[in-house]
């Protein structure tokens, strides 16, 4: 009987990972096409300093859509992530700047106010029972206005904190290897994904995140506590939300407080273009990675071209709709 029951189980948990394996495939494909596409449209596309410039977009673009990637895996959505990256990068500003703390304390303050949003998000969703999309959406607003607000409107600067611009622009890995001039926010970004890859993988917090978004009824009733553990994701992601925060406050060397709006929607589009099922249950940091390189190429490779910023707003939005289209292709062929 075992075996009868397992057999089925089996074979959709097979096809799921061979789901997973060819979107991934088939998103490095695409990469690969878009740079040596831009690279035969341009010569400046594959210049070193382009390169480096492509890297460092994608390391907060990046960030922010493996916060958003765990959101998606448990079958919800983080429309905040964008503002709350912003919100971060101002608490900083008022630690390091307004309050002239040290570095460390602005680095914790940030990170501390991600998680912290990150868990009033997950306590909206867990705990009053709002839809995702409402109660990120309203935390989204709270988080723009609450950043204008603390700021005074006026972006806060770091020109007097020591090392602040080295956390995204300085580079460990050219004063060993001056030939791989590779920024610190890229090495932050890689970090992140390896961590956030180990906790997925790895950990308890990993495999309840995948079941929420697999069959949250079923975790419930086995005696889970899903509103902790879904509390839990949200505070992980509002968390390396603060990281975000840091790395395009360092990059800018200010805080600005009406940056953040659409931040949400690349993010979102990295995820998707890497295979993340909107509907849960599905999911790599991997595939994240390769969707927000290929954000980052396109856009790239589109102002190489002297492309306008309109064109490449219409562009992005119809990858996103063609990567919806394919992710609901995928689960009509599993059945």
């Amino acid at each position: 009987m075992s075996t009868v029951e397992a057999t089925p189980q089996a074979g959709f948990a097979a096809r799921l990972l061979q789901a997973g394996a060819h979107q991934k495939l088939l998103a490095f494909m695409s990469l690969i096409i878009l740079l040596i596409g831009f690279s035969l449209a341009s010569p400046n596309f594959m210049q070193t300093s382009n390169i480096i410039a492509i890297l460092q977009a994608t390391s907060v673009n990046g960030v922010l859509a493996i916060a958003a990637t765990l959101v998606i895996i448990t079958g919800g959505i983080d429309l905040s992530v964008g503002t709350l990256m912003t919100f971060c990068a101002v608490i900083a500003g008022v630690v390091l700047t307004y309050w002239g703390l040290p570095l460390p304390f602005g680095v914790l303050a940030a990170i501390g106010a991600g998680a912290l949003c990150g868990l009033t998000s997950g306590t909206f969703v867990a705990k009053m029972k709002i839809p995702p999309f409402i109660a990120t959406l309203g935390m989204m607003l709270m988080l723009k206005g609450l950043s204008l607000v603390i700021s005074g409107t006026r972006p806060i600067y770091f020109n007097d904190t020591p090392g602040f611009t080295e956390i995204s622009r300085g580079s460990l890995i050219g004063e060993v290897i001056p030939a791989l001039p590779i920024p610190n926010g890229v090495l932050i970004l890689f970090l992140v994904a390896i961590a956030a890859s180990y906790i997925l993988g790895r950990t308890v917090l990993g495999r309840y995140t995948f079941a929420l978004g697999s069959n949250e009824e079923s975790v419930r009733l086995s005696g889970v506590n899903t509103d902790a553990w879904k509390m839990a994701v949200y505070a992980l992601a509002g968390g390396i939300c603060g990281i975000a925060g840091l790395l395009i406050a360092s990059r800018l060397n200010s805080a600005q407080p009406a940056l953040g709006l659409g931040y949400e929607l690349e993010a979102i589009a990295a995820v998707v273009i890497g295979g993340t099922s909107l509907a849960g249950g599905r999911g790599t940091i991997l595939g994240t990675l390769i969707g927000a390189l290929i954000m980052a190429v396109l856009a790239n490779g589109l102002r190489i071209l002297s492309v306008a910023q309109e064109w490449q707003t219409v562009v992005t939005g119809a990858i996103i709709i063609l990567a919806v289209y394919a992710d609901m292709m995928r689960k009509r062929r599993m059945g």
